[in-house]
């Protein structure tokens, strides 16, 4: 490996934006581990793939989709009945933005 692209405040910015706890050993190992994955897509940007389709695929699939047919809705006490909180209409879940 090169020089480390991303630096242990970079790695440390991604892990809090994640929501991870990360040792000082894991923020090195990471550093490292991340900045070799920037260094290969930096080699990959080299490639010339003007002449590739966009969505071109190695492998004859195609998609497979049925038709989109409106149903009957859950009834409102099915949905919620395995919810760990529920007011019994709604799903109750915890905040997960800051308040600020």
């Amino acid at each position: 490996m090169s020089e480390a692209i991303l630096s242990a405040e970079q790695v440390r910015a991604i892990a809090d934006l994640a929501r991870l706890e990360l040792s000082e050993a894991d923020v090195a190992r990471y550093q490292r581990q991340l900045s070799d994955i920037l260094v290969y897509f930096q080699k990959l940007e080299e490639l010339d793939t003007t002449h590739i389709d966009p969505t071109s695929s190695v492998l004859p699939l195609t998609n497979v989709m049925r038709p989109d047919i409106a149903g009957a809705p859950l009834p409102v006490d099915d949905a919620v009945a395995n919810a760990p909180d529920s007011d019994g209409q709604q799903f109750r879940v915890r905040a997960v933005l800051d308040a600020d």
